[in-house]
Formats: C-alpha cells, sequence, structure tokens
C-alpha cells in the first residue's frame, strides 16, 4: 500500500511539472521565422551565375563531342539553354521580391505556375534540340541524360531536380 501511495504521489508530482513546463512554454513567443533574403545568394553574383551557366555549356558539348557538322547544329541549343536559365533566375527573384506566402492554395498556385512555365521552357528546349539530338550516335545519346541530372524517378523526372533550372531554386 505504501508502495502504490509513493508511486501515486511520485506521478503526480511528475505530472503537475509537465503540466506547468507546458504552461510556461505556451507562453513564450514563438520563435520568429528568420528574414528572408531580398536576392538570390547576395554573395552570387550574375557575372557568377553567367560563368557557372558558360562551363556548364562548355561541358555539355564536350560529353556530348560534337563533331563538326553537328557543331553548326548547337546554336539554337545553346540559345534555348540560355533562355531557360534566364527566366528561371527571374522567377526566383520574383519569387524572393514578394511577401512570404502563408496562405497554402496560394502557395500551390505558385507551384503550378512555375511548372508551367518549367513546361513551357522544357518544350522550347525540346524543339531546339530535335535537330541536333536525330543527328546523335546512341553513345552521344546516352551521355546527355547524366549530364542534365535525370534519374530513373519512378513515376518520372521531377523539373526541379534539372540543371537547367537550378538558378531558380537559390
Amino acid at each position: 500500500m505504501k508502495r502504490s501511495v509513493s508511486i501515486l504521489a511520485m506521478t503526480a508530482v511528475v505530472g503537475s511539472g509537465l503540466a506547468m513546463a507546458g504552461a510556461a512554454m505556451a507562453q513564450q513567443p514563438a520563435n520568429p521565422a528568420p528574414a528572408r533574403p531580398t536576392t538570390p545568394m547576395p554573395q552570387y553574383t550574375a557575372a557568377d551565375a553567367n560563368a557557372v551557366l558558360n562551363a556548364r555549356i562548355v561541358a555539355l558539348k564536350t560529353v556530348i563531342a560534337l563533331t563538326p557538322e553537328q557543331e553548326k547544329l548547337w546554336p539554337p541549343v545553346e540559345a534555348a539553354i540560355r533562355d531557360i536559365a534566364k527566366s528561371s533566375f527571374e522567377r526566383l527573384k520574383q519569387r524572393l521580391a514578394g511577401p512570404p506566402t502563408t496562405d497554402f492554395l496560394v502557395a500551390l498556385g505558385k507551384i503550378a505556375d512555375n511548372e508551367e512555365a518549367r513546361a513551357r521552357d522544357l518544350k522550347t528546349f525540346i524543339t531546339a534540340a530535335k535537330p541536333l539530338v536525330a543527328t546523335l550516335s546512341p553513345e552521344q545519346k546516352r551521355r546527355v541524360p547524366a549530364f542534365f541530372g535525370m534519374i530513373d524517378f519512378p513515376g518520372g523526372q521531377p523539373s526541379g531536380q534539372l540543371w537547367l533550372f537550378e538558378e531558380e531554386e537559390g
């Protein structure tokens, strides 16, 4: 009997201590969210982004190992890649310039709008790349997906994981 009374008393003490701690924590203001940066990676300049893009374009051409005839079909592909990088970066700047989204439906709408823009960009790239890709050897074609960051993803490749849209992710 004494033992059950001591266990009951100890349970009451621990329980009331937890209740008081919970009440005290509930009264404390929540930590404010850190301020959102107004520019993507402030130390990362447009010149830096352009240098990285230039390197990737050179690397892609090196990975594909274009022949002189294929080289003639390259300019529209490069232009499409540059346009995608530019529009992707603009979407990031717009997102960072606006107020934080607190309504989940608004956030989902913005995600949908960005996915539609990415889809348009990808279709532009596909149109530009088709003439070149039609001339690539099987070995050249095999190298391209890995370079773009395409993975074997059940249900399809998420567009945000392609390096073409990396600038948008910030």
